[in-house]
């Protein structure tokens, strides 16, 4: 008999390709356990996991981005000078290519839709005219938040002056918008070009948090961390976890696939721990 996980929210944390993660962990999770959220949380590159674990495609998402690694034989540098004609980064043409390929049909916008809450965080700039050069200051702070504070509830950037904006993902995929706002979500500047999101820029809440609770906030969570803390908040209710040991995908490394197999791998054996161990207790 399949044991059924007494969590209402599950939240997903940002981190890039360490994202993936996440992937490995859920795909051995939702084998042997049941895990059914009534609410979804996720921030960065964490929404493209949370839309991978809605609509089962997990592994579908991690065979494309090995397949568009496989393409570059080198790494692309984060300050890269990219077309302003094709108005985006390498780095960011590339995850769009994976996002449409593995959610951008019907199919996928239908799950989602008709799937449990799912929220996924934004933040706007500070400065509206100039959203690649203040999202390039924030980041400073956010940086500094993370060595100095180390928590996934993030404060400094914000106080810089970074909004954020929680987006109904349910709503983006019934009006065509899903494979927009997840690639909205993952717009970490200097490296990616802020799109516009509802006719303004949009960039990578994950400097504002990297754990995003749902709204509501009800019930017991679940909180796939892609990276460890030295502070975890005790909060009655909140199940934090984090990988085992530090990942080997490099957050914008879009090109070593060995990495990003790793990634997942570990995921799924820590997975492995977190089932043996439940059973044991």
């Amino acid at each position: 008999m399949t044991e059924t996980l007494p969590y209402d929210q599950l939240v997903f944390s940002g981190g890039g390709t360490r994202c993936f993660w996440q992937g490995g962990f859920l795909h051995v999770l939702q084998r042997e356990m049941d895990l059914t959220p009534s609410r979804i949380a996720a921030v960065s590159g964490g929404a493209l996991s949370a839309v991978g674990f809605v609509t089962h495609r997990g592994t579908r998402i991690r065979d494309t981005m090995i397949a568009e690694f496989a393409r570059h034989d080198r790494n692309l540098p984060v300050h890269e000078p990219f077309d302003e004609r094709a108005g985006n980064s390498p780095h960011q043409r590339i995850y769009r290519r994976v996002v449409e390929s593995c959610i951008g049909d019907a199919g996928a916008a239908r799950q989602v839709a008709e799937g449990p809450s799912v929220q996924i965080l934004l933040a706007r700039p500070p400065t509206s005219g100039m959203p690649k050069l203040s999202g390039s200051a924030v980041i400073l702070a956010y940086e500094a938040d993370l060595t100095i504070r180390s928590t996934p509830h993030l404060a400094w950037a914000e106080a810089t002056g970074l909004t954020p904006e929680c987006v109904d993902a349910n709503r983006a995929a019934r009006d065509g918008k899903l494979c927009d706002l997840v690639c909205a979500a993952a717009t970490i500047p200097p490296a990616f070009d802020p799109p516009l999101w509802d006719g303004k820029p949009a960039v990578d809440a994950g400097m504002i948090d990297q754990a995003p609770l749902p709204d509501p906030d009800k019930g017991r969570t679940l909180i796939l961390l892609t990276r460890q803390y030295r502070n975890l908040p005790d909060v009655p209710g909140r199940t934090y976890l984090s990988p085992s040991e530090e990942v080997p995908a490099d957050k914008i490394d879009f090109t070593d696939a060995s990495k990003l197999r790793d990634t997942w791998r570990i995921g799924e054996e820590d997975a492995r721990r977190f089932v043996d161990g439940r059973h044991t207790d």
